[in-house]
C-alpha cells in the first residue's frame, strides 16, 4: 500500500502541473505528501561555477531561493482545505546536490514524483530522475511535461520481458493496478525475449490474478531498437493512462546510464511512467 510520497516541486510556475499529478496520487491512497524544493544552484554548470563572478553567483542563488519559496507557497495554497496529510521542505544548500539529496530523502517514502524534462524550453530533470531511480531503492513516477490531468487509472499497460526490473516494477505497482480498470501486459518479442511461458505471459498473468488482478495479454514484435516505439504506440492505441516498466541501466561513479528502451520512452512519453530498478 502506498502510505507516502514524496513530490519534487517545480520551480517553474507552468510546471506546476507535476504537483497537482502528485496530490492526486496521494488522495487515492489517503497518503501523506511531502513537497521538496531545491533552491541551490541547480541551473548553474558546475563546469564554470569557478569561472562565475561571486556577484552574479549570489544573484543566481537569491532568484532560486525566491522560485523555491514561490513553488512552497503555491504546494500550500494548492492543499489548504484539503484533508490531505502533507509537509514541505525548502533545501537551500545540499552538499551532494539536489539529484543525490532527493534520491536519499526518496528512501524514507513509497512512492517518489517527478516531472519530466523538457529540454526546448530548458529544463533537465534527467539527472534528477536517474539518481531517484538508481540510488532511492523506491519506485518513481515520472509525470510528462504536457500532462494536465490528474492521476487516472482505467487502464495501465504494464511491460513485461521476464526481467529483473519488470518484476520489481509490476510488485512495486500493485497498488495501482489493483485500483485500475484494465491492466494490460505488455510482451514485446525480440531476438532477447526468455522462454515461451514469459512469452505468453503465463505465471506472471497467474501471480497477478492472485492479487485479484485480472489482466489481458498483448504481444507485439519489435527489434531491440524499437522496442520505445512499439511501447509507446500501443499506449497510445489503447488509450492508456500509465506504463508501469522497469528501469534498465546502471549506476558507475555518480553517472547514471539509462538502458536504450527505457530513455527512448522517458524522452517520448505522452502518459505518467511508474518505473523501478
Amino acid at each position: 500500500m502506498i502510505k507516502d510520497v514524496i513530490l519534487n516541486l517545480e520551480r517553474n510556475k507552468s510546471r506546476d502541473s507535476v504537483r497537482d499529478y502528485a496530490i492526486t496520487v496521494a488522495r487515492t491512497f489517503d497518503a501523506h505528501l511531502a513537497g521538496v524544493a531545491f533552491a541551490d544552484g541547480a541551473n548553474i554548470p558546475v563546469s564554470l561555477m569557478p569561472e562565475f563572478p561571486h556577484a552574479v553567483i549570489a544573484d543566481i542563488l537569491a532568484e532560486n531561493k525566491e522560485a523555491a519559496r514561490s513553488a512552497i507557497e503555491r504546494f500550500e495554497a494548492a492543499v489548504k482545505g484539503s484533508l490531505l496529510s502533507v509537509e514541505h521542505r525548502l533545501v537551500t544548500q545540499s552538499t551532494l546536490g539536489a539529484p543525490a539529496t532527493f534520491s536519499a530523502m526518496a528512501r524514507r517514502y513509497d512512492l517518489s514524483v517527478v516531472m519530466q524534462s523538457d529540454n526546448e524550453n530548458g529544463v533537465n530533470n534527467d539527472i534528477l530522475i536517474e539518481a531517484t531511480l538508481f540510488e532511492s531503492g523506491r519506485p518513481v513516477i515520472i509525470v510528462p511535461y504536457i500532462q494536465k490531468e490528474g492521476l487516472k487509472l482505467d487502464r495501465i499497460v504494464c511491460c513485461w520481458d521476464g526481467s529483473r526490473a519488470a518484476a520489481r516494477a509490476i510488485n512495486d505497482a500493485l497498488p495501482l493496478l489493483q485500483k485500475a480498470r484494465a491492466v494490460e501486459l505488455l510482451i514485446v518479442t525480440n531476438e532477447k525475449t526468455g522462454s515461451e511461458r514469459e512469452i505468453r505471459g503465463v505465471e506472471i498473468g497467474s501471480h497477478l490474478a492472485r492479487h485479484g488482478i485480472k489482466v489481458e495479454v498483448e504481444i507485439l514484435p519489435a527489434t531491440d531498437i524499437d522496442v520505445a516505439n512499439v511501447i509507446l504506440s500501443r499506449v497510445a492505441e489503447c488509450s492508456a493512462n500509465m506504463i508501469v516498466m522497469g528501469g534498465y541501466g546502471h549506476s558507475r561513479l555518480r553517472e547514471f546510464v539509462l538502458g536504450g528502451a527505457t530513455r527512448g520512452v522517458l524522452t517520448a512519453m505522452t502518459v505518467p511512467v511508474f518505473i523501478s530498478h
